[in-house]
């Protein structure tokens, strides 16, 4: 039986932070459901791209439609083996959610593995569940992980750095290290 892997994307994600993982996890032969809250499935996100081009911080465009293939309101956290949290804007607000806090808390809290990418650590800040915890992010989440009683890991953009069922990694460039450290996770 394969394995499931919730994932939680929302509207502005990385586009690389959502396709990437999401299509990489069903080669990897795992069954991946991605949910947005307010969303049912068969509805789409906006993702968008980040990328530097010698300015200050990095730009944003438009990126692709991603269609959501289950229903955020449905989900039961025990059904799934593993959580995936993207980056991108979206953590801004989905860490405003009171139902993806508690779903990331029980994950960290049965050990179960989770991922989180660039600003997805947000989300695990924003859950309370990094206090003791080492972990890397996107280098502007440092303050929040270190104000939240993290250890902020500084890791080149293509590293992954994993602390016990805790995989991250800062940017779209770690896809393949995370991915790497995050199946293993699962004997594979």
């Amino acid at each position: 039986m394969a394995k499931k892997i919730l994932m939680i994307v929302g509207d502005y994600a990385e586009d690389y932070e959502v396709m990437v993982p999401y299509q990489a996890l069903l080669i990897a032969g795992f069954e991946v459901d991605a949910v947005s809250p307010g969303k049912k499935p068969g509805d789409t996100i906006q993702t968008a791209i980040h990328d530097f081009l010698g300015e200050q911080t990095y730009s944003e465009k438009l990126g692709h439609r991603f269609a959501i293939n289950a229903d955020f309101d449905a989900i039961q956290c025990a059904d799934y083996d593993g959580l995936f949290l993207t980056g991108g804007r979206a953590p801004e607000y989905l860490r405003l959610n009171d139902r993806v806090l508690a779903i990331t808390r029980w994950f960290m809290e049965h050990k179960q593995p989770l991922a989180a990418i660039c600003h997805g650590i947000q989300i695990l800040t924003a859950a309370d569940v990094v206090r003791g915890r080492k972990l890397t992010a996107y280098d502007a989440i440092e303050p929040e992980v270190t104000a939240a009683g993290g250890t902020f890991i500084k890791k080149a953009p293509d590293e992954a750095y994993v602390d016990g069922n805790l995989v991250t990694a800062p940017a779209w460039p770690g896809n393949v290290a995370i991915l790497k450290e995050f199946i293993a996770k699962f004997g594979a």
